[in-house]
C-alpha cells in the first residue's frame, strides 16, 4: 500500500498529536463534512466497515507532520475500534488509505489547488474533492479521480463515485437553519439523499398522513355502522308493520267469518 519505506519502529496513534493545533477559518469547514457524515451515519447505520473522520490527520510518516484535511472517508476499517475512539489515522496501523478525502476552500486560501493535490496524488487517495462557493468562472465543487497515478478532472454534478457507492454533489439547500449551497451524498440515478433532519420531517408527515388516515378510516367504519343500524331499524320498522297488517288481515278475516262469509271464497 505504501511504497516508501517506513522506519523499524512505528509509534502508535496514541503515541502522536492528535491535532495540528491550527484551528479552522471558516465554519463551513465543519458544517460541510459534518453534514456529509451524519446523512453516512442514517445511510450505513447498519455497516460498521467505514470511517468518516472530520479535521483529523492522516499520518503517513512518523517523522513528518499529518495531513489534516476537512474531512476523509475510509472503506474497510472498523469504525471503532475502542470506547475512546481515533485521536488520528496513522496509514500503517490502519493499511487502508482513505478512499475519499475533502477540502473546502476558506477566505484563506490553503493551496488546494495544487500543494494539497499533489499531496494527495502521491498518497493514493482515488477521489480528491475540492469545494469552493466563491468561485465565479469555475465550478464550485471538483472532483479528481486517480487515474493511472493522476488526478484526472471529472466532469458534472452530481458525480457517481462507483467505488464508494455514493455520488457527490452540491445543491441548495437547509442545514442547521441555514438556507444555501450545501454538498450532499446522491444515488446512482442521482437523487440526493435526505438530511437528518429532512428524514426527521418526512417520517413525521409520514406518521402524521397515517394517523388522518387511520382517522378517516375509523370514521368511515363508524358511518358504516350508523348506516347498518339505520338499515336495521328500517327492517325492524318494516317487519312490525308487516305484523300489523297481517293482525288486521286476521281480525277483518275473523270479523267476516262472524258473519257467515266464507273469506277464502270472496272471489
Amino acid at each position: 500500500m505504501l511504497e516508501y519505506n517506513l522506519p523499524r519502529y512505528l509509534p502508535s496513534a496514541e503515541e502522536l498529536p492528535d491535532s495540528d493545533e491550527t484551528p479552522v477559518d471558516n465554519e463551513l469547514q465543519e458544517l460541510i463534512p459534518g453534514l456529509l457524515k451524519a446523512i453516512l451515519l442514517i445511510l450505513w447505520s447498519e455497516r460498521m466497515d467505514w470511517l468518516f473522520a472530520i479535521d483529523m490527520g492522516i499520518y503517513y510518516h512518523p517523522d513528518k507532520p499529518p495531513i489534516v484535511p476537512d474531512g476523509f472517508l475510509s472503506l474497510g476499517v472498523e469504525r471503532f475500534y475502542d470506547e475512546e475512539l481515533r485521536p488520528s489515522y496513522v496509514l500503517w496501523d490502519e493499511n487502508v488509505v482513505p478512499i475519499f478525502v475533502l477540502e473546502v476552500v476558506s477566505q484563506n486560501y490553503r493551496k488546494e489547488y495544487t500543494t494539497k493535490l499533489a499531496e494527495y496524488e502521491a498518497l493514493g487517495v482515488l477521489y480528491y474533492v475540492i469545494y469552493s462557493s466563491r468561485r465565479r468562472r469555475k465550478p464550485h465543487l471538483e472532483v479528481h479521480k486517480l487515474v493511472n497515478g493522476k488526478y484526472e478532472l471529472q466532469e458534472g454534478n452530481p458525480i457517481w463515485l462507483p467505488e464508494i457507492g455514493l455520488g457527490i454533489g452540491c445543491e441548495r439547500g437547509n442545514y442547521c437553519g441555514v438556507t444555501r449551497e450545501w454538498m450532499y451524498w446522491y444515488d446512482e440515478q442521482g437523487q440526493r439523499y435526505l438530511t437528518p433532519a429532512e428524514q426527521v420531517k418526512q417520517e413525521t408527515q409520514r406518521a402524521q398522513q397515517e394517523t388522518q388516515r387511520a382517522q378517516q378510516e375509523a370514521q368511515r367504519a363508524q358511518q358504516e355502522a350508523q348506516r347498518a343500524q339505520q338499515e336495521a331499524q328500517r327492517a325492524q320498522q318494516e317487519a312490525q308493520r308487516a305484523e300489523v297488517a297481517e293482525q288486521r288481515v286476521q281480525q277483518l278475516t275473523e270479523q267476516l267469518r262472524a258473519l257467515g262469509i266464507d273469506p277464502d271464497n270472496l272471489g
